[in-house]
């Protein structure tokens, strides 16, 4: 008996040696970089495939912060990009792109609807691309061949989803107390590739710029989706999209904002967004004048800020444009409606602090002090669209080319099977975690 008692406890300590030792899966990495308003997002899945959703703008200084991403996940080629669109600040910087870098599929939703390119001599550059690689033109109901993801494409070429995914197909009541918007200049956009990205319990989000009606198509009369965990808010938050009927209806925990400093997080969108159910964080690219103190979340959550001087001279600077300061330019911009709910204040202190007195998110870690520019960067805020330059001006969130913010910070989600997943903001360090939970139905 003394024998095969010993025994066992020598197979039990082996066992639990080898638990001990067997590393953990590896998460899927999303990277959002800061395209100053315009859209660039790479997913690293578990077993190391990658797919990049938009290319951001030309002029070299998205790709370079692209690049950064791209260093950081240790990729030598990208496997699939998608551009949910052909406007600028989507597809501009793909000609730079995959010239540091291999692309192995372009995806996307056939020809622009557009007569007028955005980026001049597009159409047949990139027909010379993907002449030399792989071409999927997509529609809703295909998925994206990622090992370990289930990527469904829910949306492309004005098309929309008619098959529930897995816990979807329930009827969604939202749909009663739609109103349509009359957005009639804006045919690109309602073109966009939206995907639903699916890691075990885990699920996001991701439809382009896909405008308001549009989303009323794919979640009524009935939601096809079912809820979500991350929402990488449509349209960089402009108010002609991130409509109730869709965001409440996925009910997200988090939200991602690719918004620029002057576009995006708009007067509609920013309430929207906090009253959705389950809704616990938004995390945000920029620092929105537009949002104010008001709607914009805690400086924690923001990746880019302008120092505290300039946001001040902008804030109180005379109205313009029919609004006060600078956020009544533009879109989606103006300033919160009356009574919105109080989200965070103004950042206090060193960009990236917490609002005075305020306690870490429970589940978060405590933010560390924010990193140190690199050596000759200029200090945060320098280079800064001036109080008074107009909306779409270099460096204002439109794609110019121009770095508003040297060094450019971005937002990092590493998400696991079971549900949870971590969100980190790279500028100060400060990063929460999301402990996995049952998924409403």
């Amino acid at each position: 008996m003394t024998r095969l008692s010993t025994a066992l406890f020598s197979a039990m300590a082996l066992g639990a040696t080898l638990v001990a030792q067997t590393p953990a899966a590896k998460p899927l990495d999303i990277y959002v970089v800061d395209t100053e308003g315009g859209k660039a997002a790479l997913f690293v899945s578990p077993t190391g495939q990658s797919l990049l959703i938009d290319s951001g703008s030309p002029g070299g200084r998205d790709t370079d912060r692209l690049m950064a991403a791209v260093t950081e996940a240790g990729l030598k080629q990208i496997d699939y990009l998608i551009s949910t669109h052909y406007h600028v600040d989507h597809i501009g910087g793909m000609a730079e792109l995959v010239k540091r870098i291999p692309v192995g599929t372009f995806i996307d939703h056939g020809p622009s609807v557009e007569e007028r390119e955005q980026v001049q001599g597009f159409a047949a550059s990139y027909a010379e691309l993907y002449g030399k690689a792989k071409h999927l033109v997509v529609k809703p109901g295909d998925k994206i061949p990622i090992t370990g993801l289930d990527w469904r494409i829910v949306t492309a070429g004005g098309n929309v989803l008619k098959t529930p995914l897995p816990g979807g197909g329930r009827a969604n009541p939202l749909c009663a107390d739609f109103k349509p918007k009359e957005i009639t200049n804006d045919p690109e956009n309602a073109q966009s590739v939206g995907s639903v990205v699916t890691l075990g319990q885990f699920r996001a989000a991701d439809f382009g710029d896909l405008l308001w009606n549009k989303e009323h198509e794919l979640m009524c009369p009935n939601n096809l989706i079912g809820t979500i965990d991350l929402f990488m808010v449509s349209h960089h938050g402009l108010d002609q999209s991130n409509a109730p009927v869709l965001v409440q209806a996925l009910q997200p925990r988090v939200a991602v904002m690719q918004n620029g400093t002057r576009k995006g997080a708009g007067t509609e969108t920013m309430p929207t967004l906090r009253s959705s159910p389950g809704l616990e964080d938004i995390w945000q690219l920029h620092w929105s004048y537009g949002a104010g103190i008001e709607q914009n979340s805690a400086g924690v959550y923001i990746a880019n800020i302008d120092d505290n001087a300039t946001i001040a001279g902008i804030l109180t600077a005379p109205p313009r444009q029919g609004g006060p300061g600078r956020g009544a330019a533009g879109p989606g911009a103006g300033g919160p409606p009356a009574g919105g709910p109080p989200a965070g204040g103004a950042p206090g202190g060193a960009p990236g602090a917490a609002p005075t007195g305020a306690a870490p998110a429970a589940g978060a870690a405590p933010a560390p002090p924010p990193p140190m520019p690199p050596a000759g960067a200029p200090a945060a805020g320098a280079g800064a669209t001036p109080a008074g330059a107009p909306q779409g001006a270099p460096g204002a969130g439109r794609g110019g080319g121009a770095a508003a913010h040297s060094p450019a910070y971005m937002i990092k989600i590493s998400a696991r099977p079971d549900g949870s997943f971590t969100v980190t903001n790279t500028r100060n360090g400060f990063t929460k975690t999301y402990a996995a939970r049952p998924r409403a139905r």
